[in-house]
């Protein structure tokens, strides 16, 4: 299967790959020689244009240390490649009968438009990661690219549509998936798998969930899907917008960098609290109180609350309009009032709605007297001050946040709304001990800013995007998955997640909930259960604890080759043994995390400050000269690192609020190394790991 490097197709292939850099260099020099001096017809014009070629250019950046190409196809017959819509025209050049294709992470062409690189996006390149001896999709030779940096190093040949050549477990591959990292999240779009693939090129109008565990890549496969569907529905997506949801920022400085990576430079990043950041948030809930306010009777409570403001009208409208007066009867208005709440609209909408419908029935009046009234007539009624007037009594204005401070000080009031939908004792836990004077004055908690999000999304429609991609799903409440769904209403979701790796007192139990609160129910649930990251040895020892925190979840098989460095220590010297396996590991290429519960993190510190190791925290970024982190287990989740230290297991259980919760952020510890994993214990090991 492999051909020696010293072969003159390697050279032939590096010289491609000096032609294909120089090409990717003379597209960008084009772009930025663009003369706009007098092709726009304004400077607003000009700004947008501007802004427009400044964004292309930052495309074209060839990035040194990442290869442009990876892989190559070589097709038996002519393929056709279509085009899709945004993306770029991609005609393969014939060569020795058969269509020869460089597979890279965007398209590349020469002076006269011939690719020379195929963007993996595009329809052709799809056999690279779906042909197999078995179904070879009409490729002759599948050729895989190994780089040093960013020279290219090492090919391995694949010939699919020869018989008498066994299938194995490709070498560049596995080196690929195992090669050390410093720094930001990798792209793994050379190893994508055919299921991840599946995934990744699903269509943009259906939502998808991934469940998997730790290391079968779905977190990539998420990010790989976002820069998918903008190759394939750019023009869409420029006007809906798309967003990757992550839990926490020192995660999305984590993945900042593969988009960028991918030729994306376009798709905001945020967390759920970004969203809803309709308050300054300075408190925090207890678990009990969070739990009931992020539960999705809430919404209930809160849509009982603000329609209470709706109060039927005592008397009619009298318009004055010149020397005629003209009356809607009390009972009018009423009827009125009684056909926008039926109608179900948005308190906002409806409101606006009101002066319409009253002005409305003072033209038929008119109409009826033999006056004929146009659209101006109407619209200066509806400001008359008499109308303006009634809707203030009969349908005030709410302020969303006022309207949440009002239920969680006043116990009347929400005892009036959350009637048989909160019970007195779940009243009594989110209501404030001591409420405050003001909005301002509050202290807000996340879960608080939910439910303004919830409120003001009652009162005005909340906009909708494109795509939105949701990950490490299973940490949010059910109202933070309405947050979520609000801002995809009209658009599409990924939605990503393991169930066992559910660290909130709210996690999720089942997706098909998790949907139903996105308003997704319909979307199609994919199981990830190949382990690309994690070694067989790490995830099966880790995956003891499965069926005390996820029972019906199949493990993780690993298919790295390597089962990986893993060993148990205790301590008995304390936190100075620790210190030892940091240095140990540091003498190690790649990046090193040193993982303890939140409450050991500054005695840690110090230690490691004492013993000159340098170290840094997380969403930090490491370099050559400081590769080791200190990760709280807290914020764990969802990092990798090629060596973690893992301090005293059961100091994480014992750091959450109940078990299964501390045995769940166990397991999130246990499975961020890549290459090894040391285990330093001075008190017993949690007995589930026996």
């Amino acid at each position: 299967m492999s051909t020696p490097v010293h072969d003159d197709p390697l050279s032939e292939e590096r010289s491609h790959l000096a032609a294909s850099r120089s090409a990717l260099r003379a597209m960008r020099e084009d772009v930025e020689s663009l003369d706009i001096t007098d092709v726009t017809a304004n400077w607003v014009n000009a700004a947008v244009l501007g802004s427009q070629i400044e964004q292309r250019v930052k495309a074209l950046a060839d990035l040194s240390g990442t290869p442009l190409f990876f892989g190559r196809l070589d097709y038996l017959h002519a393929p056709g490649t279509g085009r899709a819509e945004g993306g770029e025209g991609e005609r393969p050049r014939p060569e020795a009968g058969y269509q020869t294709l460089h597979v890279g992470r965007r398209h590349v062409h020469d002076a006269d438009g011939d690719p020379m690189v195929i963007d993996w996006r595009a329809p052709v390149s799809q056999p690279f990661y779906r042909a197999s001896k078995s179904d070879p999709m009409d490729i002759s030779l599948r050729r895989r690219f190994g780089y040093t940096g960013g020279d290219l190093t090492a090919y391995e040949d694949e010939h699919l549509s020869d018989p008498a050549e066994a299938a194995v477990t490709s070498r560049l591959l596995q080196q690929e998936i195992e090669r050390p990292r410093v720094g930001p999240m990798r792209d793994i779009v050379a190893t994508i798998q055919p299921e991840q693939d599946e995934i990744v090129r699903a269509g943009l109008t259906g939502s998808v969930c991934v469940q998997g565990g730790p290391g079968t890549g779905k977190t990539a496969v998420g990010l790989h899907r976002v820069a998918y569907l903008l190759y394939a529905h750019r023009e869409r997506l420029a006007r809906t917008g798309t967003l990757v949801i992550g839990p926490n920022k020192s995660f999305l400085h984590y993945i900042e960098q593969v988009l960028p990576a991918l030729g994306e430079l376009t798709v905001r990043q945020a967390t759920v609290d970004d969203l809803v950041a309709h308050v300054e948030v300075r408190g925090a809930d207890e678990a009990t109180a969070a739990v009931i306010k992020g539960d999705a009777r809430m919404a209930e409570v809160l849509r009982k609350a603000l329609y209470s403001h709706v109060t039927p009208p005592t008397e009619g409208v009298v318009v004055v309009r010149g020397s005629r007066r003209w009356r809607v009867a009390a009972h009018e208005v009423e009827e009125i009032v009684r056909e926008l709440l039926a109608r179900d609209i948005r308190y906002g909408a409806a409101r606006e709605a009101l002066p319409q419908r009253i002005a409305h029935a003072v033209l038929v009046q008119m109409e009826r007297a033999g006056e004929a009234p146009d659209d101006r007539v109407q619209n200066a009624v509806a400001r008359n001050a008499a109308v303006k007037a009634a809707v203030k009594t009969v349908w005030p204005q709410v302020n969303p946040a006022q309207l949440v401070l009002r239920l969680l000080s006043d116990a009347d009031f929400l005892a009036e709304h959350a009637e048989g939908v909160l019970t007195e004792d779940e009243r009594k836990a989110v209501l404030w001990v001591k409420p405050p004077r003001s909005v301002r004055s509050a202290t807000w908690s996340p879960a608080d800013a939910v439910l303004i999000d919830e409120a003001t999304d009652l009162i005005e429609r909340t906009h909708s995007l494109g795509h939105v991609v949701l990950d490490e799903a299973q940490d949010l409440s059910p109202m933070q998955y309405r947050a979520v769904g609000r801002r995809c209403s009209t658009g599409s979701v990924t939605v990503l997640g393991d169930l066992a790796q559910g660290t909130t007192p709210w996690a999720t139990r089942s997706w098909d909930e998790a949907l139903a609160h996105l308003g997704k129910g319909e979307a199609v649930v994919e199981e990830l259960t190949a382990g690309f990251r994690v070694p067989t040895d790490v995830i099966a020892y880790a995956s003891r604890l499965l069926p005390h925190i996820a029972p019906g979840l199949t493990p993780v098989a690993s298919i790295r080759e390597s089962p990986g460095f893993f060993d148990i220590r205790g301590t008995g010297e304390g936190v100075s043994d620790v210190v030892s396996a940091c240095r140990e590991l540091l003498e190690r290429e790649g990046s090193v995390g040193l993982i303890a519960a939140d409450a050991r993190a500054a005695e840690l510190a110090e230690a490691l400050g004492a013993a000159g190791i340098g170290f840094i925290g997380p969403g930090e970024e490491t370099t050559g000269a400081t590769r080791l982190t200190l990760v709280p287990a807290s914020l764990a989740k969802g990092l990798e690192y090629d060596y973690v230290v893992l301090d005293e297991p059961q100091a994480v259980v014992d750091g959450e609020p109940d078990e299964r919760t501390g045995l769940r952020r166990l397991y999130v510890a246990l499975t961020r190394a890549v290459s090894g994993l040391i285990v330093t214990h001075g008190a017993e090991l949690p007995p589930q790991l026996a």
